[in-house]
């Protein structure tokens, strides 16, 4: 008879070799191909939101090779860049045959700002008034450029 306590009969406990680490399991691969498929699509709205806003980049280049806008002339050359800018944003019905105070009231209604119609600048250029602050004329420009929203 064996004794059950007799310790000369113990053996290593057998350790099954460790899991690989490639190839990985299944659900890894799908989740690569979410992540992958994640970042093609934010990758492409990126290019295309980046496309769409070339003309406001244009603009504000546009705007910068300005310089001040204190005389007649350099308002009106803001206003020609804002036009353009309006232009590429907007339907041509809709914004070439603006000028006066419908083109200010569409620049304050696109904007959401009344920086325009109240300010100096091109609201003085349009009554005939005398030129107001330029570098204020410049900054409500470059908002526009930047934050106006096409409707619709």
């Amino acid at each position: 008879m064996t004794d059950q306590a007799d310790l000369s009969r113990l053996a290593d406990i057998v350790v099954p070799p460790p899991v690989a680490w490639w190839p990985p399991a299944p659900g890894w691969w799908m989740l690569l191909a979410a992540l992958l498929a994640g970042l093609a699509i934010l990758l492409v709205a990126t290019v295309r939101r980046w496309r769409r806003d070339a003309y406001r980049r244009e603009a504000l280049a546009a705007l910068d090779r300005l310089g001040p806008a204190s005389d007649a002339a350099g308002i009106a050359a803001v206003s020609a860049v804002l036009k353009r800018t309006a232009l590429a944003a907007y339907p041509r019905e809709q914004v070439a045959s603006l000028t006066g105070r419908a083109w200010l009231s569409f620049l304050d209604r696109t904007s959401g700002t009344d920086a325009f119609t109240r300010g100096g600048g091109l609201a003085g250029a349009t009554s005939g008034a005398p030129a107001g602050d330029g570098t204020a004329l410049l900054a409500a420009a470059r908002r526009w450029v930047t934050h106006h929203r096409v409707e619709g």
